[in-house]
Parts: structure tokens; sequence; C-alpha cells
């Protein structure tokens, strides 16, 4: 009895749920390699000739390309340790549409834009189909809801296909060697199995970890499993940045981080200071292996340019590394980038896994109709004259 209700969970779970985790599935694999696909559609404008010329600092940066773009505020400014690489400016979100203009990519040398970053807009859009399936209300609406529960399926699947094949566990070959020869149901059967058995413990990662988006209180529960404490306050979303009413000291905190940290980093970001911070913040990877959440940051008084604080990636505890970086632990680049292939490989097999189980249902179906047919009283004419 136990089976028969855990297999009728799973088939309607499925048929419920299963479209939108394909979803899920496909625009989870596209943001897997976000940052690579961008950079090889930028590669005209992500680049620059190397000149024998000065290179502008972040203060002349931003006051050109402001210039440049009247009405629009620079959020922050990435460089890259790659002197053949353009500098890229982000803008703040626009306050009268809630949305943040394209970021672009400047010359180092006099400010001027080299042009817009191609397919932001695009993966924007892929994000909030990813999140909450482009419904009205972005992350507040229901489609952040529909995601949420159809994450919750996904675990639901994971257990219960566990255990409805837990009693095949002395067989090592049924449980991980899927047998395609066999013909039918039996074929079908073998595929989406084994499928499911191999890629369990990625799912129930990718589940769990994507449950963080979904719900408040299961983020405050698991950061404070993580970390034994509560969830650090974010701030919200800063729509436009009121003019600073003194000169913020960039290149001051600019030229005292390359004196001691910037010499031999590969990628470093600097955010200006705006409504909800009140320092200059400089974040940066130390070498090309670390994952793009793996940064160091240093805080910078914005009108004097003197260090403030410092912290360490190195420093962190591995829960609150996991708590702060769960995007990373999410797409599976947190564990290297290895597992952030077989992650992104995963994804892409979602759409594999839900059609070789609804053909497991129609064949089911389509089986079950046959032998109430054989098994019916009164079939044929002459026993239908007869009754």
């Amino acid at each position: 009895m136990v089976r028969t209700i855990l297999f009728r969970l799973h088939w309607a779970l499925g048929l419920s749920a299963g479209l939108v985790l394909v979803l899920l599935g496909v625009t989870g694999a596209l943001m897997s390699y976000e940052e690579a696909i961008g950079e090889w559609a930028n590669g005209d404008r992500a680049f620059v000739a190397v000149r024998d010329a000065a290179r502008l600092g972040p203060e002349a940066l931003v006051a050109r390309l402001e210039a440049q773009r009247p009405g629009l505020k620079v959020n922050a400014l990435t460089f890259s340790g790659n002197p053949e690489r353009s500098p890229r400016a982000r803008f703040v979100y626009d306050a009268r549409t809630g949305a943040r203009p394209v970021s672009v990519y400047l010359d180092p040398y006099d400010g001027s834009e080299r042009g817009a970053a191609r397919l932001e807009s695009a993966f924007a859009t892929v994000r909030a189909l990813h999140r909450w399936l482009l419904v009205p209300g972005d992350g507040k609406g229901w489609g952040r809801s529909i995601t949420g529960a159809s994450t919750i399926a996904l675990l639901v699947f994971l257990a219960t296909g566990l255990y409805l094949r837990w009693p095949q566990i002395h067989s090592w070959r049924i449980w991980l060697k899927p047998n395609l020869r066999r013909p039918g149901r039996a074929r079908w059967w073998s595929l989406h199995t084994i499928a499911g058995t191999w890629l369990l413990p990625v799912y129930a990662v990718i589940a769990l970890s994507g449950l963080w988006w979904s719900y408040d209180w299961y983020r405050t529960a698991a950061t404070y499993v993580l970390t034994g404490e509560a969830p650090r306050a974010k701030p919200g979303r800063v729509l436009g940045r009121t003019v600073e009413t003194a000169p913020l000291a960039l290149d001051r905190a600019w030229a005292a981080f390359n004196a001691r940290e910037g010499a031999g980093a590969h990628l470093v970001i600097v955010a200006l200071p705006g409504p909800d911070t009140t320092a200059i913040r400089i974040r940066y990877l130390g070498s090309a292996a670390d994952h793009p959440k793996a940064r160091d940051e240093i805080t910078y008084d914005p009108a004097t340019g003197e260090r403030l604080t410092a912290t360490r990636y190195a420093d962190k505890p591995l829960g609150r590394l996991m708590a702060d970086n769960m995007l990373e632990v999410h797409r599976g680049r947190f564990f290297g980038g290895f597992v952030a292939f077989v992650f992104f490989a995963a994804s892409l097999l979602m759409p594999l896994l839900a059609a070789s189980g609804l053909v497991l249902y129609v064949l089911r179906r389509r089986s079950a109709r046959r032998r109430a047919k054989t098994a019916a009283p009164g079939i044929g004419p002459v026993q239908g004259l007869n009754a």
C-alpha cells in the first residue's frame, strides 16, 4: 500500500510539476555559463589594444561616462588584471522603471564607450524566467511560489524514486548500469531510473540550494544551520544615486589598493557608495582559478580614501562561505570547474527524465486499458446478444 501511494504521488507530481522543472533545468543550464557566453558575444568590445599611454583612473572613467550618459549614475567599475581587457561599468537601477540599464565597456585610455554588453538583457529575461516564470510581480508574485513548489516536488521525486528502487539494492548493475536492449516499457524504465540514480545527488544539492530564494523561512533556517547565526540584513535595490556633496576619493582608494593588493589581482570590482553603503568597496579575486564569488573585500573612506576594513575569503568558515555564496553552490562552481560542468549537464538532462517518465506513464496507461478490455466480461457480439 505504501509503495502504491508513493508511486502514484511520484507520477502525479511529474504530470503537474514536470514542465516547470524542465523549464528550470534548461534556463539554469543557460545561466551556468552566462559569463563565458557573454565574453564570447562581446569579444570585439571586451578587449582593447594596449597602447603606450597612461590609463585613466576610476574617478576620470566615472566622470566621463556619466557625462556621456546624462541622468545615469555609475554603480560599479570592473577591472581585469589583463591589460588587454576593457573596464566595464555598471549603472544603478533606473528610479523610474526599476530596471538596471545595460552595462557598458570603456576605453581605459580616454573613457569613451566601446559598446553596451550584448546578451545582458537576454540573460536578465532568462533569469526572470528561471526564478519566477516571468509572472508579473517579479519575486513577490505567484511565479516565485510556483517555482518554489516545483523545487519541493523535485525533492519528493528524489525521495520517492529512491524508495521505490530500494528493494533492488542487492544488484548494483540494476542500480547503475542501464539496459537499453530490453524492449518496450522495460527499456524506458531502465533509462529513467538509472539516469535518476546517477543524478540524484546533484539534483538534491540544486533543489536544497534553490529553495534559498523561494522561501524566507527556509533561508533563515539554512543560514542558522550553516553559520549558527540569523541571516545578515541585505540592502534593497538601489533606485538611483544622489549626487555626492563632496568628491569621492576613488583614485586615492584605488592607489592604496594597488599599492598593497592590486598588483596580482585577477579581477577587481570597485563599488561606489550609495544610499545603502557608506564606503568605497573593492572586491577582488586573487587568481583566475578562484570561482567568481571567492573575493576578498576591502573598504575605504569615501572622503579620504583611507583603508577601513578588510575581509578575507579564506578566513571564513565553510558554512559562512556557503551562505555567502549560495548562488555558486546552486550552480556547482563552489565545488570546482568539473562539478560545475556536472551540474550543467544534469540541468540539461532534466527534459530527458521528464520525457522518459511521461513515456512510462503513457505506456502503463495503455497496458492497463488492454488488461481491462481482456478481463471484461461479455466481449464480442455473441456474448452481447446472449446477455
